[in-house]
């Protein structure tokens, strides 16, 4: 990796210092070269944005950029959602901004994988995100998604209402997560700790419950005090399947093990969050001809908080 080579030419570089200032009689440098030179080079966490499951279909654009599968070829700079197109390019933008993260997305038509040594393989990147799916994942792209994990990956997945098959395909995305979850040949006994519940809940302001120490609640990117929901679903949490399942926010009126509007989990080495709306992260600009509405900066919610946060926290940021 980069990171190797350039600290042995910062240690190649000191040791010639050391020489050189014994042999001039000078004192030698104190050996604090090496670990300003790495920090400098920075970590990409790398984020892997999922269109092949017709996350586009209908009325979605769930998409950062039209540039696919490098945002950047859309545009190098980003400065606001608006220099990428697509409903998710708040997301995206925002992450870009900051330096640390390097994003692509899976075109359409493209196969999920784990270990084939494509470029776009889930091997290379901390976290994948799958925005409200439409297509089933085959057997194949299952076991690829919960190897991911176990192997330390992150996975973030969005639900959105039953009934929102946006393609006609018979297939929504709380029956897509939940066949995920159950029929995957990795582990099909509830590895994360729940499931979506077939809902179609019109409207809510999910808040967050209190845990000062949470890190997608108080990350780097802000305090999370609630969500939108604007016709999506919940979450039943199972913690005898899996203990490390968590609610962090959840509908008017619930709380424990039902009613969760966001979630976080493990499994493995790895970690799970799950939303239950596609609302909160539409940034309502996007390709034409779609009806978007920005619930990334609905007042009623801190959602670009929870995004990011949660996508840091999957990516091991925080």
């Amino acid at each position: 990796m980069t990171h190797h080579h350039r600290t042995s030419r910062t240690t190649a570089t000191l040791a010639a210092a050391v020489l050189a200032a014994t042999l001039t009689g000078l004192a030698a440098p104190t050996p604090t070269v090496a670990a300003p030179a790495r920090a400098a080079v920075g970590t990409q966490h790398r984020v892997l944005f999922d269109n092949s499951k017709a996350e586009t279909a209908g009325n979605a654009d769930w998409i950062i950029s039209t540039g696919i599968p490098d945002p950047l070829g859309q545009n190098a700079d980003p400065t606001t959602e608006k220099s990428w197109t697509g409903a998710l390019s708040a997301w995206g933008v925002a992450l870009q901004r900051t330096g640390q993260y390097s994003l692509k997305t899976l075109p359409a038509g493209g196969t999920i994988s784990y270990g084939t040594g494509g470029a776009l393989d889930l091997a290379n990147f901390d976290t994948f995100v799958v925005p409200e799916p439409n297509i089933r994942f085959s057997a194949a792209e299952k076991a690829a998604i919960m190897t991911f994990v176990q192997n330390g990956g992150g996975l973030f997945l969005i639900s959105d209402h039953t009934q929102s098959d946006r393609n006609n395909d018979g297939w929504d995305s709380p029956a897509i997560i939940n066949d995920l979850m159950t029929a995957n040949g990795v582990d099909n006994t509830d590895p994360f700790g729940f499931s979506v519940d077939l809902k179609n809940i019109s409207t809510d302001n999910p808040r967050a419950v209190a845990d000062p120490a949470d890190p997608v609640l108080h990350g780097g990117f802000g305090t999370v005090t609630g969500s939108i929901l604007r016709a999506g679903t919940t979450f039943t949490l199972k913690p005898a399947d899996n203990p490390a399942v968590k609610g962090l926010l959840y509908r008017t009126g619930y709380s424990g093990t039902s009613g969760a509007f966001f979630v976080t989990s493990t499994f493995g080495s790895g970690r799970v969050a799950i939303w239950g709306d596609s609302s909160p992260a539409d940034d309502g600009t996007g390709q034409s001809g779609n009806k978007l509405f920005n619930g990334w900066d609905d007042p009623a919610g801190t959602d670009a908080a929870l995004a990011l946060n949660a996508t840091a926290w999957l990516s091991r940021a925080s």
